[in-house]
């Protein structure tokens, strides 16, 4: 019956949430100590984590969780294999830890097995899992420690995928890098990128998002744009077709905010009128039926 929820962050199987006074929520799968509430005990309603009221900022990977608080400190649990919590090591924690010292991060984003941060001063970090490039610093390594990206300090926007991941600078440029089997970097190609790569030309992009092998964007003028994988419709333009590079969907200009699932999409208008597409064989998408749509679909009010 709450009614002070501030945010929310959900990827596979356990979601995590902010109320307005500050307190961390969590519930859903709990094999790897995701919710961190101290046990390995899935929970079926929301649970309070531990007794701060001042996170800010939450951010649901697959199997890990990452935070931060009000005074910018950076905190992980859950799943560490390949060191995607950041604290050095490969050992699982089921309550959230510390990571480093420092206390000016100001946004993160958790992909499948990888960790994205921005700080105040606009460097980007990441850490984790690197076999496909997904942490952009030019390597394939694996890094258990947050490690600064290229010498950029104009960063904005992050967000990771599967085994990708989006980013936007102050200009409002794009960059992808990772994974790109299905297109989802959208550069033309379907070689994988080890490094942070300008997508298209256009120096307008507000918001970003990273699916599993789909991403989504909206840029200043409202307009949204997609591309990656299309198997199931996730991309909105009518059409079961990948697309290489960023797509113009539909002629609307009103897009507010966007959320990309697995296989299916979610997005918002400036009025507040709520769109999915994509796969629906579970009823993801909510418009009532089990029936795949291929272009968004206005979702209905209770």
């Amino acid at each position: 019956t709450a009614s002070d929820w501030q945010d929310v962050s959900s990827r596979r199987l356990h979601t995590l949430a902010i109320n307005e006074k500050g307190e961390l929520y969590a519930w859903g799968d709990n094999e790897y100590g995701q919710l961190g509430d101290g046990t390995n005990e899935d929970r079926d309603t929301p649970t309070r984590i531990g007794t701060a009221a001042d996170w800010a900022h939450i951010s649901a990977g697959s199997s890990h969780s990452l935070a931060i608080t009000t005074k910018g400190e950076l905190y992980a649990w859950g799943r560490n294999r390949r060191g995607r919590l950041g604290d050095g090591t490969t050992e699982n924690r089921d309550t959230p830890t510390r990571i480093g010292a420092a206390s000016d991060w100001a946004h993160i984003a958790a992909g499948r097995d990888h960790s994205l941060a921005i700080n105040t001063k606009g460097e980007l970090y990441a850490w984790g899992q690197n076999s496909n490039g997904q942490l952009g610093d030019s390597t394939n390594a694996h890094k258990n420690n947050p490690t600064r990206i290229g010498t950029a300090a104009d960063w904005a926007y992050i967000s990771g995928g599967n085994s990708y991941s989006l980013a936007r600078n102050t200009k409002g440029e794009l960059y992808a890098w990772g994974y790109n089997a299905n297109n989802e970097l959208g550069d033309g190609t379907t070689e994988n990128r080890n490094s942070p790569t300008r997508i298209g030309t256009a120096a307008d992009w507000v918001r970003l998002f990273a699916g599993d092998s789909h991403s989504l964007a909206v840029n200043s003028k409202g307009e949204l744009y997609a591309w990656g994988d299309n198997g199931d419709g996730q991309l909105g333009d009518g059409t079961t077709e990948n697309r290489d590079t960023p797509t113009r969907i539909g002629t609307a200009s009103d897009w507010a905010h966007i959320a990309a699932g697995s296989n299916h999409s979610l997005a918002i208008t400036t009025q507040g009128e709520l769109y999915a597409w994509g796969y629906n064989v579970s009823g993801r998408l909510g418009d009532g039926t089990r029936t795949n749509r291929l272009s968004p679909v206005k979702i209905a009010h209770p």
